[in-house]
């Protein structure tokens, strides 16, 4: 215990506050893109997580027996100590990054290459199985608009499904394609395919690997190439972004105010772990040397995961994943929550399955000290998610058994916990550059932890053998849909601790004064059913109404403005609203890079706005796509924004069935 006289809830909760607001001015004070900066901070906010796991290890256990209540303690200090290690293995990763002085190399290269002309060959594979040409395109037409010189580089459509109009329309576009007769080895067997049909015909050294609904920006080969002068790289890999927002921003309102998931780990926590020389291929936008593939007879097709393969067959043979994190191509992201969670399992299976490899970094070898931790630090992502389910369980077992999660005082809990976790967030918020907020990270993750918990339990029975699962994309979505599966765990947990609080308060044999571990439960429920609640929310799927994705353009034409843009139509705003045309009326614009468009009126707004639908031909439908997806505006959050975020949440919370078009906050 901390000493102090007295130590009651008030000078715990004081202590407490002492801390975050102690959190808070390093934060204001210390600068992120500093290194002595980030450690210093990092060191000061991870002492008190230590502090707090010391003393649940020491003094919040029931002696041991085998009876329910201990090994339910210690069942939960387990994943508990699972998430803290995995917290404590981020903050020490972070505390380096490389993306200064990768995107730097990459500058030099670029300028080197452009002064002697000496651009390498590369062949672009697109890998594709039954995905519709309304995704598919985008990747093909960009990749033909690539910024780079036209004898250099060859586009592949690696079709699994063996589609006759897909073959049609790459010919009419001006792409190659390529098949095969089988499906054997899934994506990884369909990119191996590729790189032995096309060993013989171009060869190029170097190959560019694109999912599907994956459109490259038009400088990507230049940026990417030239930091293979580096001969100890044997990848070059981009992060992933997305032009549509993913089901928790979609289904809450935040689009605007709240990143993905994902953008701590592209955009920070990659840079990091490429300076500690183990940053990993993600499966698309990167660039791998086919020489090395030569070596190692093609890409590794022993597990889901492809490309965490990938990356440490090739680190055993002393070739690292360079990591340049820059928006270099932005694809679609998963649409609803079927789609997010048959992900986030495949990525967990695919995890443990590398592991498992007898060449894989825990019992293969080859490998430094230093990557295979780093590849069990990744480990301990997954195995933490079900911390999350037991987090949201856990007053429940207390109201239903009489069980707590573990003994202590709520004063001690107070003391120990609240400068823990203000420390957590705080800093989180700090290094992640306001890519971690309360509530919506915790949301984030919690979505996840049932499929990924499932998913666990399923690798720990049968690792092997189990098909690869396509994430679908593009599918129609004009009407609300309900996730019964998940909205049935949630609305159990979210019961589970409403009885529970309203038991405590007003059961027939309950003690007029509620006792203080109830108040600490009380508290603890109060929480999960927010966080239920919330997820709830995202169950409730709202409808995505456009067939394409709008983009804030700002093009200024003659007398008008193009304020937003798709493939299929534009929002535009005259500059004399009396000059804006009628409904019905076809119209002739100029659009940049797009060049001649026709488009009917079919919708008026305020005065002077107006809706214009587009008339036009394949070709300049191509046009349209090229000028829209290879040099796309941001069109989701790059930073969370709490105060909007909650406006947001709070709107959708009024708004449960989506009946009023929730935009963004």
């Amino acid at each position: 215990m901390i000493t102090g006289a007295p130590w009651d809830l008030q000078a715990a909760l004081s202590w407490g506050a002492g801390f975050a607001l102690a959190a808070v001015l390093l934060a204001l004070l210390l600068d992120r893109a500093r290194p002595f900066d980030r450690v210093l901070f990092t060191g000061c906010a991870m002492l008190p997580i230590l502090v707090y796991l010391h003393w649940r290890i020491t003094q919040t256990l029931p002696a041991f027996d085998i009876a329910f209540e201990p090994l339910w303690a210690r069942f939960f200090l387990v994943f508990e100590s699972i998430s803290i290690a995995y917290t404590l293995g981020a903050a020490l990763i972070m505390t380096r990054c490389s993306a200064a002085r990768v995107r730097a190399q990459a500058d030099a290269a670029e300028a080197l290459l452009a002064r002697s002309g000496d651009w390498p060959s590369v062949d672009i594979f697109i890998c594709t199985y039954n995905e519709k040409l309304e995704v598919l395109e985008k990747s093909i037409v960009s990749a033909l608009a690539l910024d780079y010189p036209k004898d250099r580089f060859t586009v592949w459509v690696l079709d699994d499904t063996r589609r006759a109009w897909l073959r049609d329309y790459c010919e009419e576009v001006g792409a190659r394609y390529l098949t095969r007769p089988d499906n054997k080895g899934a994506k990884a067997g369909n990119l191996n395919s590729g790189y032995r049909q096309t060993a013989s015909i171009t060869g190029a050294p170097l190959i560019l690997v694109l999912d599907a609904d994956f459109a490259p920006q038009r400088q990507m080969l230049k940026r990417m190439v030239g930091l293979f002068l580096d001969p100890k790289v044997g990848v070059v890999q981009t992060p992933q972004f997305y032009f549509n927002p993913d089901p928790i921003q979609h289904n809450l309102g935040i689009t605007g105010s709240w990143v993905d998931d994902q953008r701590v780990f592209f955009d920070l926590f990659q840079p990091a772990k490429d300076a500690w020389g183990c940053a990993f291929c993600v499966g698309t936008g990167f660039i791998v040397r086919r020489d090395l593939l030569d070596r190692m007879g093609g890409f590794p097709e022993g597990a889901v995961s492809e490309d965490i393969y990938l990356t440490y067959s090739l680190l055993r043979r002393g070739y690292e994943t360079r990591w340049l994190n820059e928006r270099l191509s932005i694809g679609l992201s998963a649409e609803d929550m079927a789609e997010y969670c048959t992900q986030r399992a495949r990525w967990c299976l695919g995890t443990i399955q590398v592991a498992l490899l007898r060449d894989g970094p825990f019992v293969g070898r080859g490998y430094s000290i230093g990557q295979r931790l780093h590849y069990l630090h990744g480990m301990l992502h997954w195995l933490s998610k079900p911390f999350l389910l037991l987090l949201l369980l856990g007053p429940a077992i207390y109201w239903v058994f009489g069980v707590p999660a573990f003994q202590a005082d709520h004063v001690d809990f107070v003391t120990y916990g609240v400068p823990a976790l203000a420390c957590f967030w705080i800093h989180s918020a700090w290094i992640s550059g306001g890519r971690s907020l309360p509530l919506f990270t915790e949301v984030s993750h919690a979505v996840a932890a049932l499929p990924v918990t499932m998913s666990l339990i399923a690798a720990a029975i049968r690792p092997f053998g189990r098909p690869f699962k396509v994430t679908a994309k593009g599918r129609s979505r004009t009407a609300m849909t309900f996730n019964r599966g998940f909205a049935l765990g949630f609305g159990a947990i979210l019961a589970a601790n409403l009885a529970g609080i309203a038991w405590s308060l007003i059961g027939p044999d309950n003690p007029v004064e509620v006792a203080a571990e109830d108040v600490m439960n009380i508290v603890w429920a109060s929480i999960a059913i927010v966080l239920a609640l919330v997820c709830l929310l995202v169950c409730c799927e709202l409808p995505r109404p456009r067939g394409e994705e709008r983009f804030e353009v700002k093009w200024r034409l003659p007398g008008l403005l193009v304020e937003d843009c798709s493939v299929t139509g534009a929002k535009l705003r005259f500059d004399d609203p009396a000059a804006a045309p009628a409904t019905g009326t076809m119209i002739d614009l100029v659009l940049p890079e797009a060049g001649a468009v026709r488009g009917e009126v079919v919708r008026q707004g305020a005065p002077g706005v107006v809706g214009v639908a587009w008339r036009v031909d394949a070709a300049t439908r191509r046009r349209l796509i090229a000028a829209l997806f290879s040099r796309a505006p941001d069109n989701v959050a790059r930073a969370g924004r709490l105060g909007v975020a909650l406006r947001g949440l709070w709107r959708r919370v009024r708004n449960p069935d989506g009946r009023v078009a929730i935009r963004g906050g």
